[in-house]
C-alpha cells in the first residue's frame, strides 16, 4: 500500500516514504529523509532534512525530529537523527540533529517518549527504553536498553544512564547512573531497582549479586576504585563484569548514596 499523506501536509519529492505511511494534516517532511513502512506521522509534526527511520514509529502531534543542534558551535554541518523501530514518539517531543559533521542523534528500537521529551545533539537512546513527559537531556548523554526516566529527569550533557537503571521524578543528574541502580534528588542513588530487574527476567541469585554490588560500592569503608577490584575477584556473573566495566569508564564519576547525602560532595 502507497503512503497516505494528507492534503494539507507538505512532503519533499527527494524524501522516501515505505509502503503504508500515514502523514497527517499540516505534517511537515523536510527533503532527503528515509520514513519506514508503517510509520505514522500525526498533525503538525515535522520531520527535517537527514532524517531516517525504520520501520512502525508513531510521531505525535506537534513533535519535530531533526531540528539543528542548540549548540554555539554548530555551523550548518549536515548531520542527521537516525531512528529504529517500533518507536512512540508522542506529543511534542523534539530531537535535535548532531552537532558534528557527519553525526548523528540515534534513538534505537520500541522506546516510548512520552509528551515533551526533549533529546539533544548528538544522544544516544538505546532500546526498550521509557522516558516519561518532560524529561530533559543535554547533548551527548547516554541511556542505555531497558531505562526508566521518571516525568521531569533532567541530566546534564554527557551524563550516562546504565542498563536497567531508573529515575524517581524530578531527579537531576550530573553524574552517571550506574547500571542496575535506582537515582533520585540530585546526583543521588538510593538503591537497586528491584521491581525493573525483577520484570526484566533477572533471577533471585542475580538481583541478590546485584544488591551485595551496591552494598560493597556505597555502604562499606571501601573506595571505589578498592571496591570495584573486590567485585572482579569475588562475583564472576556478566551483570557485574557489565556494572564494574560501567563506573570504571565514568568520566563525570557516578552518583553518591543517598543515605549519605550529609556527606561533603567530592569534586
Amino acid at each position: 500500500m502507497s503512503a497516505r499523506i494528507h492534503p494539507t501536509a507538505i512532503v519533499d519529492a527527494s524524501s522516501h516514504l515505505g509502503a503504508d505511511v500515514s502523514v497527517g494534516p499540516y505534517a511537515v517532511i523536510e527533503g532527503g529523509c528515509e520514513i519506514g513502512d508503517h510509520c505514522e506521522v500525526r498533525a503538525h509534526a515535522i520531520i527535517c532534512r537527514g532524517t531516517t527511520m525504520g520501520p512502525r514509529n508513531q510521531i505525535g502531534y506537534g513533535a519535530i525530529v531533526g531540528a539543528e543542534p542548540q549548540d554555539f558551535a554548530y555551523k550548518g554541518a549536515p548531520s542527521g537523527v537516525t531512528i529504529g523501530s517500533g518507536n512512540r514518539i508522542r506529543e511534542y517531543v523534539t530531537i535535535h540533529r548532531s552537532s558534528k559533521e557527519g553525526g548523528v542523534t540515534s534513538v534505537g528500537n520500541d522506546n516510548f517518549l512520552m509528551v515533551g521529551v526533549h533529546l539533544g545533539h548528538d544522544v544516544k537512546v538505546g532500546n526498550h527504553t521509557i522516558l516519561a513527559n518532560n524529561t530533559l537531556l543535554a547533548g551527548h548523554t547516554q541511556i542505555a536498553d531497558r531505562v526508566f526516566l521518571g516525568g521531569a529527569t533532567i541530566l546534564h550533557q554527557h551524563v550516562r544512564i546504565g542498563t536497567l537503571a531508573i529515575t524517581r521524578g524530578g531527579t537531576r543528574l550530573g553524574k552517571d547512573v550506574p547500571p542496575y541502580f535506582m537515582a533520585v534528588d540530585t546526583n543521588r542513588v538510593s538503591g537497586i531497582n528491584r521491581i525493573g530487574l525483577r520484570r526484566a527476567g533477572l533471577s533471585q541469585e542475580t538481583r541478590r549479586a546485584i544488591q551485595a554490588a551496591y552494598a560493597l560500592i556505597y555502604r562499606s569503608e571501601l573506595n571505589v576504585s578498592q571496591a570495584l577490584a573486590e567485585l572482579r575477584e569475588k562475583i564472576s556473573i556478566p551483570e557485574i563484569a557489565h556494572l564494574v566495566e560501567f563506573i570504571g569508564e565514568a568520566k563525570r564519576g557516578i552518583c553518591r548514596d543517598n543515605a549519605r547525602a550529609g556527606e561533603a560532595e567530592e569534586d
